[in-house]
């Protein structure tokens, strides 16, 4: 979907794009950590998408479960019990995501950015 609208060629919307991915590179935070900040941001906004997507990156920049979980404890102390519901998907696409390949693992394969 991303590619349909890129394809739109629309300046602005490229330049978003383009900030969104520019703002997860290696920087003073390591990338592993700005994947963790945006996961708990995406579970403070109940973005599933966006939750399904910082997962994978997750894996793929080596989180582990003691990582996920004090993450996870940050987002329900920040939104409260109305991320409950979002915690427990994450969870889920943790446990599909580590069952996963390393090939198949790819975000881009689950259609994400």
């Amino acid at each position: 979907m991303n590619r349909k609208i890129l394809a739109s060629e629309n300046l602005q919307i490229r330049r978003f794009f383009s900030l969104d991915t520019r703002a997860y590179e290696e920087g003073a935070l390591s990338s592993k950590v700005k994947e963790l900040l945006g996961l708990v941001a995406s579970l403070v906004l109940r973005c599933d998408d966006c939750i399904t997507y910082h997962v994978i990156r997750c894996v793929e920049e080596g989180v582990s479960d003691g990582e996920f979980f004090e993450a996870f404890n940050v987002s329900l102390v920040v939104g409260g019990s109305i991320t409950i519901p979002h915690l427990r998907r994450a969870v889920e696409r943790l446990e599909e995501c580590r069952k996963l390949s390393k090939r198949d693992r790819s975000a881009r394969r689950w259609g994400m950015r």
